[in-house]
């Protein structure tokens, strides 16, 4: 068991919840805590470092900058930021997060983009359990990319992505207990590397919740069990919004399509850090200009606009109640309507890079609402990858006869009347040595003469 989850257990038990001596019944107020350090270096018998740290009973912090020692020779960050939240004691809900950017390690020996982690605890009924995520970006080692699970760092020592330890032993008097430490990556020093000992770690984006509840006297029957009981599916309350889902729930009957017709590269970011959103709610399917975008299911289009930041959009609500989010098209299909009723397949636009993807790679930005989480609004979003790996493309597409559109966009000018003829260059040379007669035949409209 880490030394948080002992922590945890510990601050649980003198919160109260432990029945004293003599007494009658035990305490029955559940109680949470969260912790998040954004990054955490621990050097055996010496002075190590952390920051920067969020407030223990809720709150925010964070530092443009981190670097350990001050030359950053072991590690050097852009961004750091961590925050805990936890909910009255009648909720007992705790959530933590912690997210760093341009991590840097041991002079460039390991290095990401991008780590976040999330999670969050609650009791449901007077049973303790809770939720755990981490999103790694570009993750590399040696120049080698890394997806996950753990990998050895030369014979120096080992880098562990998603590092998670996770309880549930109860202390004396706690009917149910939950307890998590997560570490986006972990690294551990078998021997002496870059001025650090062995036995030295690293861990980057640290995220700790725990919570507990104690053995209550029935007063009345207890609830019936619902399939809502996951804490995942939990109504919404204030120390659990803002945390990437980590569910993929079940979208209806089936018949789902990938959303663009042609070759295209996923890229999942979903849940990664985002500007001017808190993580990234979508993924980015990259491709090329104008490729054709298609109804991924049946149903009704709506919104189909414009906005600022998603450019040229649409959204899709199938016949189940899921809707997806297509957004940066160069132009809308002629079936684009509000209302418009479609079927899988279907060309509704086309590939492009309005709003705030101009000057990046071509892509669309897909997301998936399930219906079961609407209620959650833009936070309902869901990872759409583990969808679009299962969803086949289609073979063959067919345009509508009428043409295609994009909205006008504020202060726009419409382009001027063509004031020249556009003549190829093999029919000007060829002209050009005939004499001016000749380019008087080769620039006179077609059908006279």
């Amino acid at each position: 068991m880490s030394r948080s989850i002992v922590s945890a257990l510990c601050i649980l038990a003198a919160a109260g919840l432990a029945a004293p001596a003599g007494a009658a019944r035990p305490v029955s107020r559940p109680t949470a805590s969260a912790a998040a350090v954004a990054i955490r270096v621990l050097v055996p018998g010496g002075r190590g470092a952390a920051g920067p740290a969020a407030p223990a009973r809720g709150g925010a912090v964070a530092l443009p900058s981190f670097s350990f020692p001050r030359d950053g020779a072991v590690v050097v960050s852009g961004a750091t930021q961590a925050t805990t939240a936890t909910g009255p004691a009648g909720a007992a809900a705790a959530r933590a997060t912690s997210a760093v950017s341009d991590l840097s390690l041991f002079d460039g020996e390991v290095t990401a983009d991008s780590v976040t982690t999330a999670a969050a605890a609650s009791i449901a009924h007077g049973r303790a359990g809770g939720t755990a995520t981490t999103h790694v970006v570009n993750l590399q080692a040696f120049g080698r990319r890394i997806s996950g699970g753990r990998v050895a760092l030369g014979a120096w020592g080992s880098l562990t992505v998603a590092a998670r330890t996770v309880g549930s032993a109860a202390p004396p008097g706690v009917r149910s207990a939950f307890t998590s430490s997560l570490a986006g990556l972990e690294i551990s020093l078998r021997a002496a590397h870059d001025g650090l000992p062995a036995g030295s770690e690293i861990e980057v984006a640290v995220a700790d919740v725990a919570t507990a509840t104690a053995r209550l006297r029935p007063s009345a029957p207890p609830p019936q069990a619902l399939p809502g009981d996951r804490p995942q599916l939990l109504p919404p309350t204030g120390a659990l919004l803002g945390v990437p889902q980590v569910i993929t729930p079940p979208l209806g009957s089936g018949g789902y399509v990938f959303p663009v017709y042609g070759r295209a590269h996923t890229r999942d970011d979903f849940g990664s850090l985002a500007p001017g959103v808190n993580y990234a709610h979508g993924v980015e399917i990259l491709g090329q200009l104008g490729q054709p975008l298609v109804a991924v299911a049946a149903g009704t289009l709506y919104a189909v606009g414009w906005t600022r930041a998603g450019g040229d959009r649409l959204w899709l609500r199938d016949r189940q109640g899921n809707e997806f989010y297509y957004s940066h098209l160069s132009a809308f299909s002629g079936l684009a309507a509000d209302g418009a009723h479609v079927r899988a397949g279907q060309v509704i636009g086309f590939m492009g890079d309005t709003g705030d993807t101009q000057g990046q790679p071509t892509q669309l930005e897909f997301e998936v609402h399930p219906v079961s989480l609407l209620y959650l609004g833009a936070q309902g979003a869901v990872d759409p990858g583990a969808y679009l790996r299962s969803w086949p493309p289609v073979e063959s597409v067919a345009l509508t006869s009428g043409p295609g559109w994009a909205p006008s966009v504020p202060g726009t000018a419409p382009a001027p009347e063509p004031g020249a003829v556009l003549v190829s260059a093999s029919t000007v040379a060829s002209a050009l040595g005939r004499g001016a007669s000749a380019l008087r035949r080769a620039l006179r409209p077609a059908g006279r003469g």
